[in-house]
């Protein structure tokens, strides 16, 4: 499928004029709404938004690539806009965006959207393409610009093949390259596209591997990396390196080789490559080492990069988590039906069912701890630090330190995996595979051992013990305060990086001091705070209609099955087009709901589950009325701020 296929004029705006990034990206949508590719403009919005807050689309160079795939679009499509004063984006090489692609691709799409977006970006490389996209004049100008760019060949991208290679099938390569980004999305083709071009111009023969969403292309074979003079690796997230022990690497960002692809290309054929080592520090030393602008990943500080280290153990722990919690609330529910009259203090042991349940949904609760170390472990030390922090949270679960000992053990597992192998690595190569398979787990085991139960466990163990103390023995006004704060802060970013800090520490508040399951008032409070702004938005679509488009009115009517499914983000895309009157009135709901939960004292053993877990909380009834009066004021403030709207829409 052609690009140009997919972007009629109809879906190109020229000399657009934008007030910052979200506006721009409201514009790019609804130069999707005449085609009829989204049923709802608003989910498709919130989609984009998320992708955004992962990281952001600008590619650098005055380009924007952003994309979204979500059950709202109707079939692929593509907008373009050029915006010739430029707009603040927040793009990797600080620079303002004048051309923006905004890609839509339907839930199941088949591939499409991954070729479309790595297609794109290939094509875009061209600056004379870009240059001359931001200076048409009309839509017309732009899609025969970029139609003549699609149609035009490629050309060799390497050198010609010897009669040797065509004579054994295998061709040599002066240089070889893997590109890889977070997502596997738009830099890890853009750099790719980026070096074939120089080495082109250089007229060096390279291969390019890349692995992005769409798996590994173009795959590195064992005969092609003997024989390279040197591999490059412009990568944003750490990768396996072994394949390349003793090979000359240079590892980069995405972001330096997409800019300066010619001192990278020449560095590498003038043997500025380090030979690589199994036991050498992965991405996250090297890029400050090797890549000449300075600072870890895309200028990375390292509060961002610690955060980045905790999220990886959080995505890998939450099924835990989730799964274990809601199996657990189904053996609660499988006793009141089953065994109606047996003790509260038993319950989900009372019959068979909901012991089965309890067991399987326990087990599965209490190795969240020893995943989120773990996973922290492997994102600083890579794959041999698995073991040493996956103890380390076991440790730490089973002495009583909880969820800050896991934290503390993953964190030093990973770095103390990291100084290991540094302290190893002038052995002789004949000793690798047991550095690997006896020296780190051997020593990181006792070290991390010691560590956590002899400095970690006891005052941390001390620390919960006094904190659930003080919890249990909690003035009403304390408590209120307390649910009010965590509550309020659901709803602050909406899903976004403080929401889900202040998720991980409701569901850590679960788990006690000995590793059982705790019902908790924290966590009721947080469950409310998160299906409040939903809920505010949906009532108010519904009492105070003329507060909304009609488009609006009917996207946030989905909200009600969002909100009650505690769902926060369905509230996003209200929120993104209208913040100063949404997120007061949102933030001010769920802090009223959180604090009323906290004050009639609602307990849930559950972590997720909104509406659908409220058999097993602890007076449901009051939890519902304190739901309902947060989202009834977060209804009634939102309706006092936002004006009247007068729209055909």
């Amino acid at each position: 499928m052609l690009i140009s296929d997919l972007l009629p004029e109809k879906q190109i705006l020229t000399g657009a004029h934008a007030a910052g990034k979200n506006d721009a990206l409201q514009q790019a949508v609804r130069l999707l709404r005449s085609e009829k590719v989204l049923s709802s403009e608003e989910q498709f919005l919130a989609q984009v938004l998320r992708r955004e807050a992962e990281g952001s689309t600008g590619a650098g160079g005055g380009l924007a690539i952003p994309h979204g795939r979500c059950s709202a679009v109707l079939r692929p499509a593509l907008a373009a806009m050029t915006i010739p004063d430029g707009v603040e984006y927040a793009s990797m090489d600080g620079q303002p965006v004048r051309l923006l692609f905004l890609i839509a691709a339907p839930e199941q799409d088949n591939g499409v959207y991954l070729s479309v977006l790595s297609t794109l970006a290939r094509l875009l490389m061209n600056r004379d393409l870009q240059q001359k996209l931001i200076l048409a004049a009309d839509a017309r100008e732009f899609r025969q610009a970029l139609l003549e760019a699609e149609q035009t060949p490629a050309g060799s991208k390497n050198a010609p093949e010897t009669a040797e290679d065509a004579k054994t099938g295998s061709r040599r390569y002066r240089l070889l390259a893997v590109t890889a980004c977070p997502t596997g999305i738009a830099h890890t083709y853009m750099a790719a596209q980026a070096l074939e071009n120089m080495a082109e111009e250089l007229q060096l023969s390279l291969k390019v591997e890349t692995q992005g969403a769409e798996g590994v292309r173009n795959c590195l074979t064992t005969a092609e990396i003997a024989q390279a003079e040197c591999i490059i690796i412009a990568a944003d997230r750490n990768i396996p390196m072994d394949r390349f022990n003793g090979r000359p690497v240079i590892q980069v960002s995405t972001s330096y080789a997409i800019h300066h692809s010619r001192e990278l290309l020449l560095r590498a054929v003038d043997g500025g490559g380090m030979l690589q080592e199994t036991t050498r520090p992965q991405i996250t030393d090297l890029l400050l080492k090797n890549d000449p602008d300075g600072g870890p990943i895309h200028g990375e500080s390292l509060p961002r990069r610690w955060y980045r280290y905790l999220m990886n153990g959080v995505s890998h722990m939450l099924p835990f988590v989730i799964g274990g919690g809601i199996i657990i609330s189904l053996s609660f529910l499988a006793d009141t039906l089953l065994a109606p009259g047996d003790s509260l203090f038993t319950l989900g042991q009372n019959s068979s069912v909901g012991d089965f349940l309890r067991t399987v949904g326990l087990q599965s609760f209490r190795l969240m701890l020893p995943v989120l170390s773990g996973y922290i472990a492997v994102s600083i030390g890579d794959r041999p630090a698995l073991m040493v922090g996956f103890l380390g949270g076991a440790l730490a679960s089973a002495g009583g330190s909880g969820f800050l000992g896991a934290l503390l053990a993953g964190y030093l597992g990973g770095y103390l995996v990291q100084l290991l192998r540094r302290l190893f690595a002038p052995l002789p190569k004949s000793v690798e595979g047991i550095r690997s398979m006896l020296f780190y787990p051997l020593l990181g085991t006792l070290i991390i051992g010691f560590a956590v139960m002899f400095f970690i466990n006891p005052p941390l163990a001390a620390l919960n013990v006094l904190a659930t103390s003080a919890l249990e023995n909690i003035s009403a006004t304390g408590g209120m305060l307390l649910g009010a704060a965590l509550a309020s802060l659901m709803a602050l970013d909406m899903g976004g990086p403080v929401n889900k800090a202040v998720y991980l520490f409701g569901t850590a508040s679960l788990l006690s001091p000995s590793g059982d399951l705790l019902p908790s008032a924290i966590m009721a409070a947080i469950m409310a705070g998160g299906m409040v702004p939903p809920l505010a938005i949906a009532l108010c679509a519904t009492f105070f209609p003329n507060r909304f488009r009609p488009r609006e009115r009917q996207s946030a009517l989905t909200n009600y099955i969002l909100g009650l499914s505690f769902v926060t983000e369905g509230a996003l895309p209200f929120a993104a087009t209208d913040p100063l009157r949404v997120f007061p009135s949102c933030v001010a709901g769920a802090a009223v709901a959180g604090a009323w939960t906290m004050a009639f004292r609602c307990r849930l053993p559950a972590p997720h589950g909104g509406i659908f877990v409220l058999p097993v909380m602890e007076k449901p009834l009051m939890f519902l009325a304190a739901l309902l009066v947060g989202s009834v004021i977060g209804m009634l403030l939102m309706a006092f701020l936002k004006p009247s709207v007068q729209s055909n829409d």
